[in-house]
């Protein structure tokens, strides 16, 4: 910063912020699903096809209607054909039988169209739903939240929709109206019966709520052990080369096999209630069984029931356990869809960075201007990061970032991307707050090299283009020619389609670099963030690129992090930030002239006995005790 006096930045550490980051899934404690919570937004994603789901109702009463008459008929055979011998009434009862089966087996097979693409298709738009919202949250979620555990979330968590839309639950309510159907055809036949059989199935009842209650956070708890195997899994396969590097092979077997065994205690545990369930329900039937064996046989001895009559009675009592038998089946898929939707609703309900209401400014083409006032930040509460930081940028200058690792370079670039809010403190651009900015507006103006360039698994073109998907072959291969993509790209068979494979690992480290800087320039953006882009390359392959990037730096207001000093001799104004403060600030002539950090930082890399520049100049220097 040319031409400012002296100032004092030192002041007191902020003792609040605007909010902790959340823990991450997997490190949250255990709990139970919130069915309060997760039973709207079901109706929310139900709603649309609520219509589909009453045609289904309807189909699953005419299937259990049609299902009814084979044991309904059962008396009439007994006592209407076989009793007074009417040999007449046989073909009839067999065609009713007949035709009975065709129309259940008819809409049971419209159900299963219906209704279980209905599912998914809905699990379709959930997985886009939740992968487009979690594209949308700010870094912090992604700083508390692994990969895996968030491709867990889109991928496996809004699987249980199925069981909620498809042909389970409709049929399960389906079972439980054919049942009072059922109950009204027994009350009829035997009430003294009826009663007390419906007492001993009320007791089963009774056990299944208890049941269920252990059994739900036991699935919740499968969701999360799930999404961390899967998170580790994932970063252990992408790390490959680190893994084999250090000869770790055995110790990420080793984690894996212990996630996998929590999955299958886990599993077990689960395994184990839904048995005694069976258990539960293999006894009461049992007692049912020989409930109806012994009052059934006083009805018919005591000619108030007839044989057909008592035949009917033990085949229609079938259709009315079935679906209370059906609940240990049902109702355990019905508890882990709800568990891993309520899982879904999580991620759902965290605010979108987008979505912030004080953000409505729509910011106009920038010129460039960027200045700090008095930030201070903490990552969590008790933790300041930034003390008071203030400096100016200006349009079209470049403003280099030094210092010791954790001094607060990264976060003070993550202030001016908008990934955070400053906790305390004003950080303008162009003059406009931009905690009010609309990030949209402002980041389609923003360009980032990083130091590790991230690349998609698609073609050298396919990367390029990822800044500006729109842009002509023009401006596409002019990029390529600043960057120096050209020289290798061309030379490949596949020229700019050739696959550069995951995260770009059949390219160099400069070839990749390289990308990344033609992926910035196509994109044109009037700020520009070099987060040590050159720091890992060897010095042949920063020569190559260097030319690129002071290409790209042309006109734009520039930030750039290195650590390799050498790159940021030409930078407008450098700021030496330790601790969170910015304790220097000139250039690298007045800087190196003062003797201060600066200087310690210059000469240890380089050498006190180096001479690679001139003398230094009357730079103006301000020094921040």
């Amino acid at each position: 910063m040319r031409g400012g006096s002296a100032m004092p930045l030192n002041a007191e550490r902020g003792s609040s912020t605007r909010g902790a980051v959340r823990a991450a899934a997997g490190d949250q404690p255990k709990k139970k699903t919130d069915f309060k919570r997760v039973l709207p937004e079901v109706w929310k994603l139900v709603r649309p096809r609520r219509f589909l789901l009453l045609f289904g109702l309807l189909l699953v009463f005419i299937k259990s209607a049609a299902g009814l008459v084979l044991p309904y008929v059962t008396k009439f055979l007994l006592d209407g054909v076989f009793a007074p011998h009417k040999p007449q009434l046989l073909l009839p009862l067999v065609l009713v039988v007949f035709v009975a089966t065709t129309i259940q087996a008819s809409s049971s097979y419209a159900l299963t169209q219906l209704l279980s693409k209905a599912a998914q298709r809905m699990i379709t738009e959930l997985r886009e739903q939740v992968q487009q919202h979690i594209g949308r949250l700010p870094v912090s979620f992604y700083d508390a939240n692994r990969t895996g555990v968030l491709v867990s979330r889109i991928m496996t968590d809004v699987e249980g929709i199925r069981n909620l839309v498809g042909t389970g639950l409709i049929e399960f309510v389906g079972g439980i109206i054919t049942a009072i159907v059922a109950f009204g055809i027994l009350v009829k036949a035997s009430p003294r019966m009826t009663v007390v059989l419906f007492a001993v199935l009320l007791v089963f009842v009774f056990i299944l709520q208890k049941a269920f209650k252990t059994i739900r956070p036991i699935f919740r708890e499968r969701g999360k052990i799930n999404a961390e195997v899967t998170g580790r899994l994932t970063e252990s396969l992408g790390g490959v080369r680190v893994v084999k590097g250090y000869h770790a092979e055995q110790r990420e077997a080793e984690i894996f096999s212990g996630g996998v065994h929590r999955l299958l205690n886990n599993v077990i545990s689960s395994l184990t209630a839904t048995s005694l369930l069976s258990l539960s329900a293999t006894a009461i039937l049992g007692i049912v069984g020989g409930l109806v064996m012994f009052f059934g046989g006083q009805e018919v001895l005591g000619a108030r029931l007839t044989p057909g009559g008592y035949f009917q009675y033990t085949a229609v009592l079938a259709f009315m356990i079935a679906p209370i038998f059906q609940v240990v089946n049902v109702g355990t898929q019905l508890t882990e869809a709800m568990a891993g939707l309520d899982r879904t609703m999580e991620v759902l309900s965290e605010r979108e960075e987008f979505g912030d209401p004080n953000r409505k400014i729509q910011i106009p083409p920038l010129a460039g201007q960027v200045e700090f006032r008095d930030v201070r930040f903490a990552y969590d509460e008790d933790k300041p990061v930034l003390h008071g930081i203030s400096f100016a940028a200006a349009p079209g200058t470049v403003t280099a970032l030094v210092g010791s690792s954790g001094s607060g370079k990264s976060t003070i670039i993550s202030l001016i991307c908008g990934f955070h809010n400053a906790t305390s403190g004003e950080i303008l651009v162009d003059g406009y707050d931009l905690a009010a900015v609309d990030l949209a507006s402002y980041r389609s103006q923003l360009g980032v090299v990083l130091q590790e360039s991230f690349l998609f698994d698609g073609s050298i073109r396919d990367n390029i283009v990822f800044s500006l998907p729109s842009a002509s072959e023009e401006a596409f291969l002019h990029a390529c020619r600043i960057a120096r993509v050209d020289e290798f790209a061309e030379r490949f068979d596949e020229g700019y389609a050739t696959i550069v494979g995951e995260r770009g690992v059949k390219l160099s480290g400069g070839q990749r670099q390289r990308l990344s800087i033609a992926r910035a320039l196509l994109a044109n953006p009037r700020l520009l963030i070099l987060d040590e882009a050159t720091s890992s390359l060897d010095s042949e392959s920063e020569a190559m690129i260097q030319h690129g990037l002071n290409t790209l730096m042309q006109g734009r207001t520039t930030f750039v992090i290195a650590h390799r000093l050498s790159t940021i001799r030409k930078a407008d104004q450098i700021l030496v930030v330790e601790g969170g403060q910015i304790v220097e600030r000139g250039t690298h002539d007045s800087l190196y002239a003062l003797g201060g950090r600066y200087y310690d930082l210059y000469t240890r890399q380089h050498g006190i006995e180096e001479n690679l520049f001139l003398a230094p100049g009357e730079g103006d220097v301000e020094v921040v005790s």
